[in-house]
């Protein structure tokens, strides 16, 4: 009988790390180096959901599986964890976190649902900790390798629930407001590029806090825009095409008319 697909890709990946007759790529590799892939890998799967294409979602989950067959492996080598072990630990966590399915539990909605969450893994954090009697930090675990917008919005959200934040939208503005004119002030000071970073980043910071508050997903959010102007700037760069001339060719005139035509066609090239 053949072994299921998990034992299989496991084989797989314990054929490529054999000292003897291994890939000599992968022997090479090591936590630190395999790191950057997987989070290019988990990029790529969100890029493939976006597509709405299942066959690259298939693909690109696949690689990202990979990823974690890999670290399964190295921690096995080092005499660690497994797969197995990785997965009764995933599969055990989901137990404990959702006692209304498995469990005599109750949850009113999804809403509820995310904070019963959230409180079982401050919960955890502290059952961590080697002094029981000091309350976990509550911005603790939020990990310092996401993205920037993702982790300022998941650094808020959890100041907020302890009542760290502003009352209204409106106030969230407000302070928007208060960083670009602090930021300009810095701007006309010709201050040193440490200074303008800092308010830049208030700036955005502040920016991600109104995303949160407008329940916007603000990772999400620019990568509509970013893919907006990119459509956008293919027009101007196809029309531009059409005239015989490149970018460099061409007026930032022209091509904020040609800017505003795609704006009026839906940004389509």
């Amino acid at each position: 009988m053949s072994p299921a697909p998990i034992e299989k890709l496991i084989e797989v990946m314990a054929r490529l790390r054999d000292p003897e007759a291994g890939c000599p790529w992968d022997l090479e590799q090591s936590f630190e180096t395999i790191a950057p892939y997987t989070i290019e890998e988990a990029y790529e799967v969100a890029d493939a959901i976006a597509s709405g294409d299942r066959e690259v979602l298939k693909d690109e989950l696949g690689d990202l599986l990979f990823q974690v067959v890999y670290y399964a492996q190295m921690a096995r080598e080092e005499g660690g964890f497994d797969f197995d072990a990785i997965a009764e630990a995933v599969a055990d966590k989901m137990i404990r976190r959702h006692p209304h399915v498995f469990g005599d539990g109750d949850v009113a909605d999804a809403a509820a649902q995310t904070r019963a969450w959230e409180a079982q893994k401050a919960a955890e954090r502290a059952d961590g900790r080697a002094d029981a009697d000091t309350a976990a930090p509550t911005l603790a675990g939020v990990a310092r390798a996401l993205p920037a917008l993702i982790r300022a919005e998941k650094l808020a959200k959890r100041a907020a629930r302890v009542g760290f934040d502003w009352p209204t939208t409106d106030d969230v503005i407000a302070k928007i407001k208060e960083e670009l004119a602090e930021t300009e002030a810095e701007i006309s000071a010709e201050s040193p590029r440490d200074r303008l970073e800092d308010e830049v980043g208030d700036l955005l910071f502040a920016v991600a806090n109104l995303a949160r508050k407008l329940d916007v997903d603000p990772e999400a959010a620019l990568r509509r825009t970013n893919d907006k102007f990119t459509r956008r700037f293919a027009h101007i760069e196809a029309r531009l095409r059409e005239r015989d001339k490149t970018p460099e060719q061409s007026s930032l005139e022209e091509m904020d008319r040609l800017w505003n035509e795609a704006k009026a066609e839906g940004g389509s090239a």
